[in-house]
């Protein structure tokens, strides 16, 4: 069940649409205004603006006013949540490569 106050929730529910990573992605790069986010992708000005609240409310990206532009920049505090809790997991996918790897190499 999803909390919408939990952080480790909101942040992969922001990070759930590829329209949002994408817009990760490019704030790990370099902070950016919405019109500069917006320019490569196929939608509005606040299309992209409801993206970034989301991304927002999940405390990844921080969003200040310079003149009249809005600049966004990457928060990673949320991030090494996330990072954390699945780290958590590495054991068990590994494990899982590993006994493929066995198995393939048996049946060669």
């Amino acid at each position: 069940m999803v909390n919408p106050r939990d952080p480790l929730d909101l942040t992969f529910g922001a990070l759930a649409d590829p329209t949002r990573r994408g817009i990760v992605s490019a704030l790990a790069v370099q902070p950016r205004t919405i019109a500069a986010l917006a320019g490569p992708l196929p939608m509005s000005l606040v299309a992209v603006s409801k993206h970034v609240t989301v991304l927002e409310r999940a405390g990844l990206v921080a969003r200040t006013r310079e003149g009249r532009s809005q600049v966004c920049a990457l928060r990673a505090a949320p991030l090494a949540g996330a990072a954390g809790w699945l780290e958590h997991y590495r054991a068990f996918w590994t494990g899982r490569i590993d006994s493929l790897e066995r198995w393939l190499g048996e049946e060669a």
